[in-house]
């Protein structure tokens, strides 16, 4: 008998267990007793199926960003040259339109309708009235960010207060994308394209957990870009680590160096920073974008380029969105949080006008600037604040006592640039503490480069504040496009996905087995007596460990059996920990966070053995984790799947 059983054991066991506070989690299983045979091991021999790529005619990559979208793509037979989709239909003043905002409007009837610039400028242009009927969500990527229990079933909620699915929303988007993007390749091309010749790629940040990326994924099943069956065809890529992909091929003329803002003495601009780097050489990205803010660690390994992440990714949500919040508290200190809450729902064209002309002036906020930035006031809010208080705008600023905000008589507000500032800066703070913390890590202390990239890298203040605290310590570079870095990074991915060779785990991971009891090592109420035995019940079986590095292709070996021979499907549940060191799945800090389903319908021989050994093999070296079980007594495979999300 091995000496570790997961899963509990029978019911009549139970009256000889000390009854405890909680309910523990290995004995409410009942019979769905597992084994496991083999000891924890981690092996390196990466499994020959993985390696049998399909051959793709193109890498379209999708950035989804919180703010804007894009994608980008490139043929494989010339994969240096990375095109980035074709200009925009409509598009903002004075900010370039490379990428559109991430902005989806549907009909009353919840059809979709359009996306983008598109979906904004038809909100806008509807009657007040008829606005209301329709659903129009922006910055709604944040939502998988910061939904602790995210599943197939979570909202969104439009500007107009109704609920919708967030599966539909995110699934729409993504139709939207394949859509133009296969018309573009079959416009270039001059013939049809077809779905299957795609390599789809989908960037999400490198600090979202399991459940996201999984949803991600169901997101673009439902979109069509792949399937269950065809999964390869659609790979997700982390956000820093595309950008970081990019920024190690650049060359010195597409980038700025913050400390000396000119080319760097010694290379010609035709070098690469690659010819900078020498091996072993250590560099952060800090990927700033709309929603989140996101850090990670690379080190180059020459000569064939690879990476290796150094610390596991960290961040947050320090986007730019905390400045456009910032911004809203400000109009909530002048003219009411009970007007502005009204506002929004009473006239959401308006306010969402009222933000775009936040946005435009937000992107002129310099560390040097001396003149004031005006913002428009949409009439409608001019028009509806009279009516909700009873006196004009002028009054309500001049009231407030809000220092360096103005009324202008054109109609706008006055901010001084301190007032602008100011709205930057818990957010910029945010950032710089989160780097400071990141550079105190030994592994991080010696990095030579420091890549400012994502849509929020363009603001003058982020770029000054990271130079003031970091330029002593390494080089601070800033790529020339660098909203698009993530982009061509996740093209470039999608091209090569084993660039990067060896991660760090974000979290520890194992599940839930009985192991023999100790008398004196083990706590007496974990006890649980089965036909004589002793056994410690809720032990945690350590799979992998937060930031233990891991190989691309490095799997960790499981070997279980049914508890009955007639069991046809083992459901063992997975727990996860931000710490180290966890003994039990019932310690503080250790989550479920999914459940491991062994299905052996298929996999069942005439002649079955009476201990069945199921091997699991689980990889934990890529941007997701994968599993693979093959039945031992018959070399066949077993269906397997790992879900973050419904479980």
């Amino acid at each position: 008998m091995a000496d570790k059983e997961a899963g509990g054991g029978d019911p009549g066991s139970r009256e000889t267990v000390p009854t405890s506070a909680y309910s523990s989690p290995a004995r409410s299983l009942g019979d769905t007793g597992i084994t496991p045979l083999s000891p924890s091991h981690i092996v390196n021999d990466a499994d020959p199926n993985v390696s049998e790529q399909q051959t793709f005619l193109v890498v379209v990559a999708i950035d989804f960003g919180t703010t804007s979208s894009g994608y980008a793509y490139s043929f494989t037979k010339e994969p240096e040259c990375i095109h980035v989709m074709r200009r925009w239909e409509g598009g903002d003043p004075g900010v370039s339109n490379q990428k559109t905002p991430t902005t989806i409007l549907l009909t009353p009837e919840r059809k979709f309708h359009s996306f983008g610039y598109a979906a904004r400028d038809f909100y806008h242009d509807l009657d007040p009235n008829e606005a209301k009927q329709w659903l129009y969500l922006e910055k709604f990527k944040m939502k998988l960010h910061t939904t602790g229990d995210l599943t197939m079933d979570t909202d969104l909620t439009a500007a107009n207060g109704k609920k919708v699915k967030a599966l539909e929303i995110f699934a729409y988007a993504l139709q939207y994308f394949k859509e133009q993007a296969l018309k573009e390749l079959s416009d270039q091309a001059g013939s049809e394209f077809e779905n299957s010749d795609v390599r789809w790629v989908i960037t999400v940040p490198a600090i979202w957990k399991q459940p996201a990326k999984q949803f991600m994924r169901q997101a673009a099943y439902q979109a069509g870009l792949a399937s269950p069956e065809n999964s390869e065809q659609l790979i997700i890529a982390l956000e820093p680590e595309a950008a970081s992909i990019y920024c190690r091929k650049l060359r010195l003329h597409q980038m700025t160096d913050l400390s000396s803002k000119a080319a760097v003495n010694g290379y010609s601009s035709s070098d690469t920073v690659g010819a900078g780097f020498a091996q072993g050489d250590k560099y952060v990205v800090v990927d700033s974008g709309g929603g989140t803010v996101d850090l990670t660690v690379h080190q180059i390994r020459l000569p064939e380029g690879h990476l290796k992440e150094l610390y596991k990714a960290t961040g947050g949500p320090y986007g730019s969105l905390g400045v456009d919040y910032e911004f809203e508290k400000l109009l909530c200190k002048i003219f009411g949080e009970d007007f502005i809450e009204q506002f929004k729902i009473k006239r959401p064209a308006a306010w969402v006008d009222l933000m775009i002309a936040f946005e435009s002036r937000k992107r002129a906020a310099a560390p040097d600037r001396t003149n004031p930035l005006n913002i428009t006031l949409p009439f409608s809010f001019i028009d509806y604040y009279k009516k909700f208080r009873g006196h004009s705008v002028e009054h309500a600023l001049r009231k407030s006592n809000v220092d360096f905000v103005k009324w202008s008589s054109q109609g706008m507000l006055r901010m001084s640039p301190d007032a602008m500032n100011a709205l930057f800066k818990p957010t910029i703070d945010s950032i710089i503490e989160h780097l400071r913390d990141l550079f105190q890590k030994p592994e991080v202390s010696t990095v030579k480069f420091l890549f400012l990239v994502g849509g929020f890298a363009e603001a003058p203040l982020l770029q000054q504040a990271v130079q003031a605290a970091f330029g002593d310590k390494c080089r601070v570079i800033i790529p020339q496009d660098v909203g698009l870095t993530i982009l061509k990074g996740a093209v470039l991915f999608g091209l090569d996905p084993a660039v990067i060779k060896v991660r760090r785990s974000p979290l520890t991971y194992g599940v839930g087995v009985l192991n023999r009891y100790v008398e004196g090592k083990h706590p007496p109420e974990k006890l649980l007596v089965k036909d004589g035995t002793r056994w410690c019940t809720d032990v945690f079986d350590k799979f992998i460990s937060a930031d233990q590095s891991v190989a691309l292709g490095e799997l960790v070996k499981r070997s279980y059996t049914p508890a009955k021979p007639s069991q046809l499907v083992i459901v063992i549940n997975i727990y996860s920990s931000e710490l180290d060191d966890v003994s039990f799945i019932t310690d503080p800090g250790v989550k479920k966070c999914g459940t491991l389903r062994l299905d052996l319908t298929g996999a069942s021989s005439t002649n079955v053995p009476a201990r069945r050994e199921i091997q699991t093999l689980m990889q934990f070296g890529d941007t997701e984790i994968k599993a693979t079980a093959i039945d031992i007594a018959t070399s066949k495979s077993v269906k397997v799947g790992i879900d973050f999300l419904n479980y």
